[in-house]
């Protein structure tokens, strides 16, 4: 079915669009491809979709599960080896979140060092 749209960007508010910027290129395997000081881009390496940081003055990081602060979004990425990721995210600046929903581990969830929540997911043949 068309679509009235492409999927272009994703945008993340932040403080510091450069060092979020490279905490998801390197938990994603993307590449920095634009670097605007305010707006910085992570890619593939092809035009379209990609996540945009955004840098906001005021950022307030999201308070999850809380509705007083709500996420707004978060990012699913799926993984191979759960404990392994888990340990390469801790070392990128992730906090692994107190609160974890999953009955059956087939995901967790992390904070990035901006404070959004973004979850590891166990892929299809785990």
């Amino acid at each position: 079915m068309a679509g009235i749209a492409r999927m272009r960007s994703t945008v993340i508010d932040c403080a510091d669009p450069q060092s979020l910027a490279r905490f998801y290129a390197e938990l994603i395997g993307w590449d920095v491809t634009s670097d605007e000081g305010d707006w910085v881009v992570v890619s593939d390496g092809g035009r379209f979709p990609r996540l945009a940081f955004q840098q906001v003055d005021d950022h307030r990081p999201p308070v999850w599960p809380s509705a007083e602060m709500p996420q707004q979004f978060h990012l699913d990425v799926t993984v191979d080896d759960m404990d392994k990721a888990e340990a390469r995210v801790l070392a990128l600046g992730a906090t692994k979140h107190e609160y974890q929903p999953s009955e059956d581990d087939d995901f967790r969830v992390f904070l990035d060092p901006a404070g959004h929540t973004f979850c590891l997911c166990i892929g299809e043949d785990g």
